[in-house]
């Protein structure tokens, strides 16, 4: 029995198929997929080279942009402290993340050491050869650029590293403080400096070879450390990036940097 008048859908013969499914099918079209935001790491200026390897490998896993931040510890933390909204944070010394989670900024829980630095001393190709640290004192170095140490872990370490070996008195008229070490190291590449103190992962793969290994036991350790942070919007990217740093993947690219594995390296929760 056919339906009444009222029940049917009157459509006009003229009308073509494809004009037919846009109108029954107006109401269905599938919502635009959300935009993924791009994940934030705030990151020690060290870890310049090995984290933009490391940032192309979480990329070509996961299909997530990444965008870095690199600078001093110090003022990342204070950057965080103050509302940044990063989604990681990688400092070269675990004080910087533990101000930084004191501040409501970082997860404690997620808190994993990733990482041990070393400091080395730097020459440009063509410039002073150094042999042990006394060298610095000669009169053909002029300028020696460090981070400062109030807000860097490497600057800190030289002036420690310095001290101990009873140079800094002679020396500290020659020193020049860079914001961080990879402005220290331009420093020195571009000649406003003799010489760069500085994380060896910046020159770790350098084909120049003047460079200077400073003994770990003339200043304190560089215990680098990362946590997850609360103001970013991408946490939980920010959950597997902290994971693929700890991981054997991860630990094995920092070391092509230079980095020695930390032992208490482990999963960020």
């Amino acid at each position: 029995m056919a339906p009444p008048d009222g029940d049917r859908l009157f459509i006009p013969a003229f009308v073509p198929a494809l004009m037919l499914s846009t109108v029954l099918f107006a109401d269905c079209k599938a919502a635009p997929p959300k935009k993924q935001e791009t994940l934030h790491v705030a990151a020690a200026a060290d870890l310049t080279l090995a984290f933009e390897e490391l940032g192309k490998l979480f990329e070509a896993r996961t299909g997530q942009k990444v965008s870095f931040s690199f600078g001093a510890s110090g003022a990342l933390a204070k950057q965080l402290s103050q509302g940044a909204p990063f989604d990681v944070f990688a400092a070269a010394n675990g004080a910087f993340v533990d101000s930084a989670v004191q501040a409501g900024a970082c997860d404690g829980k997620s808190k994993a050491s990733y990482a041990r630095g070393h400091v080395v001393a730097w020459s440009k190709r063509g410039g002073v050869v150094l042999r042990t640290l006394q060298d610095l004192q000669s009169p053909d170095i002029k300028h020696i650029a460090i981070t400062n140490p109030e807000h860097a872990p490497y600057g800190k370490a030289a002036r420690e590293a310095l001290t101990k070996a009873g140079l800094w008195p002679a020396l500290e008229s020659k020193i020049v403080l860079a914001e961080n070490v990879r402005q220290a190291l331009q420093f020195a590449q571009t000649g406003n400096a003799d010489v760069a103190i500085i994380a060896l992962s910046l020159v770790a793969q350098d084909a120049i070879n003047n460079k200077l290994a400073i003994e770990p036991s003339l200043h304190g350790p560089i215990e680098q450390t990362l946590v997850v942070c609360r103001h970013g919007k991408n946490i939980e990217a920010g959950r597997a990036f902290a994971k693929l740093a700890v991981s054997s993947d991860g630990q094995a690219l920092l070391r092509r940097y230079g980095f020695e594995g930390s032992g208490a390296a482990q999963p960020a929760k």
